[in-house]
């Protein structure tokens, strides 16, 4: 077992738990190994947050025109998607992905920069619900899982991320950020021991209702 991942399974309140379910699209999920493995494994993690009731978040990273045109030339990042007018909003292919779209139930946000709380209203949304725990999951982990950590971290979230939940086109560099850089300030758990987090809260619920 990877020695970053926590030991005990985290206590988790489900009325203040979100998991963000990140850049899962079919335009993008081509670009990390085995991306049949990384659905799975948020499918499984989805079920997981609905029957224990923790609120469902889809992030998304898609431009209309006019997000296209506020891109300027000096970003290396989205000055070429921007020329090429790619990740077009009105593609389904960047849509989150339809065997994640099942539940009904999902919040959505699209963003169009690389984490999940720029140029979008996530943190109004999460403020106003009361949640201060995210369980994060998604690709690619050396952009928006990153980004998200780091900036979540700064606006004082509790974070969990699910380290099978999450790829990256360069599979040394997604071990080296779970192994050396997100544990500082995030807890690193597989998807079971969430499923089995997930399971006690709403047992626990359950039980005091």
């Amino acid at each position: 077992m990877d020695k970053t991942l926590v030991s005990q399974t985290p206590a988790l309140v489900p009325s203040r738990t979100a998991l963000l379910l990140m850049d899962l699209q079919h335009s993008l999920l081509g670009g990390v190994p085995d991306p049949d493995r990384i659905l799975e494994r948020a499918q499984c993690a989805q079920r997981a947050t609905l029957a224990a009731g923790i609120r469902e978040i889809h992030v998304r990273v898609a431009f209309t025109p006019e997000d296209h045109a506020a891109v300027p030339t000096h970003n290396k990042a989205f000055a070429p998607v921007a020329e090429a007018g790619a990740l077009a909003a009105a593609e389904p292919e960047n849509d989150v992905h339809p065997a994640l779209r099942s539940s009904g139930q999902a919040h959505t946000v699209t963003k169009t920069r690389v984490g999940a709380f720029s140029a979008t209203s996530l943190d109004p949304f999460l403020r106003e619900q009361g949640i201060d725990t995210l369980v994060l999951a998604g690709i690619f982990t050396s952009g928006v899982v990153l980004s998200t950590v780091r900036e979540a971290a700064d606006r004082d979230y509790r974070l969990l991320v699910l380290s099978d939940g999450c790829a990256d086109p360069d599979p040394h560099l997604h071990q080296t950020l779970m192994e050396s850089v997100l544990p500082t300030q995030a807890d690193i758990l597989d998807v079971a021991t969430f499923e089995a987090a997930a399971g006690a809260a709403a047992a626990y619920g359950n039980s005091t209702r």
